[in-house]
């Protein structure tokens, strides 16, 4: 009997990955930790923060790498003015770099003849792709690798979180209530494969005038603190609504992003959780 005929999951879907089989046995080559990032809900940075988080991680001279999940939806390259191609060798593919920090990037988008064309995909095609990406591709030594996660709770991110030695989650919210109830999702499929919650970020959390320089919620109170308590993770970073970094981050300049306190507290924050023990998902 198969793995999936044999799993009372009720998640477990027709020839995709169920979340009842066994994780194969950690391969971490030479990267000293993995860290997911992901949301469950699409539109609230889930990519940006993932780009800040490694930016956050280079300035501090560390070796980074982002692995770009979102195979349908990729924009890690475009973020990061990622344009060289990549280099086969015997031993695999070697990701190119962005041009300031040196943070290795392997995503879809560097295997297309032209970026703004749609990859048509079911979904083991896309879980297929997920695992060349880090089977077949020669990362190197890297202290970070950080992996985008695609939105939703299906086979992509089940992939990702049961073919990788992932040492914990980080969570990407808005203030929204909406945003709250669709990132639980998140959270409850990180306590099913046992994945740490390592905390969350929260996006768009404020506007700040630039007459008088006080914070406005533009999209309403936040419901960042029912998330951290419910699920016991910490609270990151909060970033604002910041006209500057969506101008970089279309540019391909998110690297030169000015807010080195900033992303200096948000690293901060990160290795402390990891440092410590985090909640496997607890609820």
């Amino acid at each position: 009997m198969s793995d999936c005929q044999s799993c009372s999951s009720s998640s477990c879907g027709e020839g995709g990955t169920c979340p009842g089989q066994a994780k194969a046995a950690p391969d971490r080559r030479d990267v000293r930790r993995f860290v997911a990032v992901g949301s469950g809900k699409g539109g609230v940075g889930k990519s940006t923060t993932t780009a800040l988080l490694a930016i956050a991680m280079a300035r501090r001279g560390l070796r980074v790498g982002i692995l770009d999940a979102d195979v349908t939806g990729p924009s890690i390259p475009k973020l990061l003015g990622v344009r060289d191609p990549l280099v086969n060798t015997t031993g695999g593919m070697i990701p190119p770099a962005s041009p300031k920090l040196d943070i290795r990037v392997m995503s879809v988008n560097l295997l297309l003849d032209d970026p703004s064309k749609p990859v048509v995909w079911r979904g083991p095609l896309i879980a297929n792709l997920l695992k060349q990406f880090w089977d077949e591709v020669e990362w190197g030594p890297l202290d970070y690798l950080f992996i985008d996660l695609p939105p939703g709770t299906a086979d992509a991110p089940l992939t990702v979180m049961q073919s990788l030695p992932l040492d914990g989650m980080v969570l990407v919210t808005s203030p929204q209530g909406l945003a709250e109830l669709i990132v639980e999702k998140a959270c409850h499929m990180a306590r099913m494969l046992e994945v740490p919650l390592l905390g969350v970020v929260e996006n768009m959390s404020f506007v700040r005038c630039p007459g008088c320089g006080q914070e406005l919620d533009l999209f309403g109170p936040s419901h960042v603190e029912k998330l951290t308590k419910r699920f016991g993770m910490p609270l990151l970073g909060r970033f604002p609504v910041d006209p500057t970094l969506a101008l970089l981050c279309d540019s391909g300049r998110v690297e030169d992003y000015g807010e080195a306190e900033r992303l200096e507290d948000l690293a901060s924050a990160l290795e402390a959780s990891l440092a410590g023990s985090p909640v496997k998902g607890a609820c």
